[in-house]
């Protein structure tokens, strides 16, 4: 590409050159000799040898510099294309081996003009491109170990009761309905995160009052805070706050946030939930106290399959993606989402606009 782009501009360049030579020639031949005629006329002073000999040095001296100007810009031309074009041919093979599939490769940026910014903006797309295969091959081996255990226990209780060496009873059939429904919550889990994803494009927004769907929640896990004997203190505006949402991926975002905070709050412990007005924006915060997560945890939380609770087994814990969701639905409404550990208690606030 670079060599065929190369000939096309040195072309257009010499184009330009030979008419302003020609454009010079005719000009000297049909201007400046028939001045220089006149002036020899004008002193009495033979014009037919001094013409030919003005004629001939002005060309001579016009071929000479005209030969050393397209000699010159050729040099320049070529030296500066080619520190053009040299990225863009980089681009070409880089992007062949993107299609391949290897996503690590970056192109060098040695400027600042457009032809920088190109390279930055391609190399901001590859990072990109890296990072979403990496979520996906991520994805496929979390869920792939997620499904394996509860499949793995089917298995094992399906064989033996095949071969007589377990009975049939209450206990094993509740053991097996247990295992499916993990399976059924994980298929769920990742769909709802799939419909996440997808959210940017299919939200139907309209008023919604956030401090009445945070109450429900409230009041809905409710039975799981009084099992563990967990306190809810939620400190509510009177009023109604409206913000533009979709009201089932609202629903979706504080259930979400709810259950996280329901599952790994120590028992005999408070759930603190605030609502505040700042500006433009409502911030919707719960505050838990956790047992073993750490700071090194913190930035990872709204990652897919990841899970702070260390000491929590997949039977209870959950898979890890309720607070993935959150963050896709949040950003899908122009939102920010962040998880803060003070001490012992760990903050996850969402912050929506008004308007």
């Amino acid at each position: 590409m670079r060599r065929y782009l190369i000939v096309k501009l040195l072309a257009v360049n010499l184009l330009v050159i030979g008419f302003v030579m020609v454009f010079v020639w005719i000009a000297i031949d049909t201007l400046a000799a028939s001045y220089f005629m006149t002036l020899m006329e004008k002193y009495h002073v033979s014009p037919e040898p001094a013409h030919d000999m003005f004629v001939e040095a002005i060309h001579r001296y016009l071929l000479g510099a005209s030969l050393a100007a397209v000699i010159l810009a050729v040099i320049l031309s070529y030296l500066m294309m080619r520190r053009v074009l040299s990225p863009l041919t980089q681009m070409t093979a880089i992007s062949r081996e993107i299609a391949a599939g290897n996503f690590i490769l970056r192109v060098p940026a040695v400027s600042e003009d457009e032809v920088g910014q190109l390279a930055h903006a391609f190399n901001r797309m590859s990072a990109s491109l890296e990072k979403i295969e990496r979520l996906r091959r991520d994805l496929m081996i979390d869920v792939a170990h997620e499904l394996r255990t509860p499949l793995t226990n089917i298995r094992g209780y399906l064989e033996a009761l095949n071969d007589g060496v377990l009975p049939p009873s209450v206990e094993t059939f509740a053991m097996l309905q247990s295992e499916t429904l993990r399976i059924v919550q994980l298929v769920e889990d990742v769909l709802q995160l799939a419909k996440a994803d997808a959210a940017r494009e299919s939200l139907t927004l309209e008023p919604v009052d956030v401090v009445q769907i945070i109450r429900e929640q409230i009041q809905a896990d409710q039975a799981i805070y009084d099992r563990r004997n967990i306190r809810v203190d939620p400190k509510l505006p009177g009023d109604a706050v409206m913000v533009p949402g979709d009201p089932h991926r609202l629903i979706r975002i504080f259930r979400n946030i709810g259950n996280n905070a329901a599952r790994y709050t120590p028992r005999d412990s408070e759930v603190l939930v605030q609502v505040n007005v700042q500006g433009d924006m409502v911030r919707i915060c719960y505050r838990n106290p956790v047992e073993t997560l750490t700071q090194a945890d913190v930035p990872y939380l709204f990652e897919r399959f990841y899970r702070g609770e260390k000491s929590r087994s997949r039977r209870h814990g959950g898979a890890g993606i309720g607070l993935a969701i959150v963050k896709e639905l949040v950003e899908a409404h122009h939102g920010r989402v962040e998880a803060v550990l003070r001490d012992t208690n760990l903050d996850i606030c969402v912050a929506l606009p008004l308007h």
